[in-house]
């Protein structure tokens, strides 16, 4: 009995991811925004405990992982799908206006989702993604939208406009959208030990990140995962990677 419980701690807190991805959509789709990156925040701590107690307690199923995978997909693939197309709404529409049907001209926001689907199944048969990412994982996306949308809530540095420039968004969505599938080789920000060497490139980026944090407040989600971009290209040179690699 308690081997069959603990085998299913793990499901339970990617049960727990997905619901708060669920409450995020919902958040982001009634103009809640704040909200909406409360339970993403949620969603993002779930998927990362959900695996952290799997290696724990020494639990592994079939069924943990496509959980896992169709957690992901709400959180990960729809919200930001759902974010975009909020922005886009609000470019087009007017900031005060929230949608009572669906507005089509924003509805390429949701290729996002497309994508982000493509990108999971993907991860799913390949086995050389254990250690490090073969194109921009999902919560990377999400989280950078979810900066957007922090932008456009508190006007950051006066850039609301900007973000939900409709211009700026469609130039957005295919860069997304091609990061995800793109053969580009990206680093885990796992540790392998606690030690410098073999770590050199998570430790920088940590104190990036924790810089740009302090700096930028809200608006550093979306900056981080820049700078994430900016660092696995210099990690990619720095390996002697090409685009033919």
């Amino acid at each position: 009995m308690y081997r069959k419980m603990k085998k299913q701690i793990p499901n339970i807190i990617t049960l727990v991811n997905l619901f708060f991805g669920c409450c995020a959509l919902a958040s982001v789709l009634y103009g809640q925004f704040l909200q909406a990156f409360y339970f993403f925040l949620a969603s993002g701590l779930a998927d990362y405990l959900d695996g952290t107690f799997a290696r724990a307690l020494k639990v592994k199923s079939e069924i943990g992982k496509q959980l896992d995978s169709l957690a992901d997909m709400v959180s990960f693939g729809v919200v930001p799908g759902a974010v975009l197309y909020m922005l886009l709404v609000k470019g087009l529409s007017g900031e005060n206006v929230l949608p009572i049907e669906l507005t089509l001209a924003a509805s390429p926001a949701f290729l996002v989702t497309l994508f982000s689907a493509i990108r999971l199944a993907n991860f799913n048969i390949d086995t050389r993604q254990t250690e490090s990412f073969i194109g921009m994982p999902t919560p990377s996306v999400a989280m950078f939208t979810i900066g957007l949308l922090l932008i456009y809530q508190f006007d950051s540095f006066g850039l609301a406009h900007l973000v939900c420039n409709p211009v700026f968004i469609y130039l957005i969505i295919p860069v997304l959208c091609w990061l995800m599938v793109a053969k580009i080789p990206m680093f885990s920000l796992k540790l392998k030990n606690l030690s410098w060497s073999g770590n050199e490139i998570q430790f920088v980026f940590a104190v990036t990140a924790l810089t740009l944090g302090v700096i930028l407040r809200e608006a550093a989600f979306s900056a981080i995962i820049i700078a994430y971009i900016f660092f696995t290209i210099i990690d990619n040179i720095k390996n002697g990677w090409s685009v033919n690699s």
